[in-house]
């Protein structure tokens, strides 16, 4: 069964996943970079997360047997894994540690959704770029991630839906406070804790690193 396993890559912008489509794989970032959005008929996109190697995507749709109902786009060379239905089905059936990974996921995700919601509403806009770089390193969907992001400031705002320029002005407040170093290539979390409690005009709370 796990013979069946699938692995494609996708170059920087691509479309990894349409909406719409019948989902037939679960699917898994092995490297790279990604963004889960969804389109009005008006052609706005809202982006909805970031997902990062390591991370497995698709089950609800898999479960449901329906399509999907997000797009999902390379932000830098990606990449996936696909293990398709059959597979999926079969450690449905047969595994209770696959079970419980599945239950552990979704909850995970639940979570991140409920939060990036409460977020979005209630943050200034730094808050929101501190608390999406923090989201990044959610321990239970990234267990893993390494403290240094290879992101651009573009990618930031598309996940915490603000400008690049305002990504611009928050990314160098955060250094400043001693939370994040930027690099050539992306940045390196310093107090993954400090961007948890972040609040604008006022010195982070570190909960710890």
């Amino acid at each position: 069964m796990l013979g069946s396993m699938q692995e494609r890559q996708f170059a920087r912008g691509a479309c990894i996943a349409r909406a719409g489509q019948q989902v037939e794989h679960w699917m898994g970032l092995v490297d790279g970079f990604a963004k889960m959005s969804v389109a009005s008929q008006e052609g706005r996109i809202s982006t909805l997360t970031g997902v990062s190697a390591g991370v497995w995507f698709g089950e609800g749709s898999l479960f449901k047997h329906e399509a999907r109902r997000y797009d999902v786009f390379a932000l830098r060379p990606t990449r996936v894994a696909l293990m398709p239905r059959r597979t999926f089905e079969w450690l449905r059936g047969t595994s209770v540690p696959f079970n419980h990974y599945l239950q552990e996921l979704l909850n995970a995700r639940l979570s991140l959704f409920i939060g990036a919601l409460a977020h979005e509403r209630l943050l200034d806009t730094d808050a929101r770029v501190a608390n999406c770089l923090a989201s990044l390193f959610n321990p239970d969907l990234y267990p893993d991630a390494p403290r240094f992001l290879e992101v651009g400031q573009v990618e930031i705002g598309l996940l915490a839906n603000v400008s690049r320029q305002r990504v611009n002005v928050a990314l160098r407040r955060f250094q400043a406070l001693g939370l994040i170093r930027l690099e050539k290539r992306g940045l390196t979390v310093l107090d993954l804790g400090g961007l948890r409690g972040y609040q604008q005009g006022a010195v982070p709370l570190s909960l710890g690193g």
